[in-house]
């Protein structure tokens, strides 16, 4: 009996420290769910668009292993906050590393709108925040300029 609740104290100052350290960033796991779920439902639309059959089980499972991938990254910037941020006095570390994470999920959730509404646009806000230059660009530019890098 003394075991059990030796276990149990362990456990719950445990879960107590990881529950202190993933306060900061509880806003940013609500964020990735909403960009997961409109992706999903951007992305089913544009597969949809472009005649292709919607499989229940792999959109489920894609989902799932997403929502883990955030998780994760959620935890690495945490770690990385925690690590360099804390004791150099910089705590937007964890922020800015997921920021970058949730820019792919932004560019995705919005080429997939766009495709869904047969529009010819792609955007980039890695471009934007690069150059600042026009995040919304017609997809028949995009290809000339891939042409003429290639050459």
């Amino acid at each position: 009996m003394q075991e059990r609740n030796i276990l149990s104290g362990m456990l719950a100052s445990w879960l107590t420290i990881f529950i202190e350290s993933i306060e900061p960033v509880k806003w940013f796991l609500l964020a990735s769910l909403c960009l997961i779920l409109a992706d999903a439902k951007f992305g089913i639309e544009a597969a949809h668009k472009r005649g292709e059959r919607i499989r229940k089980s792999r959109a489920i499972r894609r989902t799932i292993n997403k929502i883990i991938d955030y998780i994760c990254w959620i935890l690495v910037a945490n770690s990385v906050g925690a690590a360099f941020g804390t004791p150099f006095g910089i705590p937007i570390i964890p922020a800015i590393v997921l920021f970058v994470i949730y820019g792919c999920e932004i560019n995705s959730c919005f080429n997939n709108y766009f495709e869904a509404r047969g529009s010819k646009f792609r955007i980039n806000i890695f471009k934007w925040i690069k150059t600042k230059a026009p995040i919304l660009e017609p997809e028949e530019k995009k290809d000339a300029q891939n042409i003429e890098n290639q050459k």
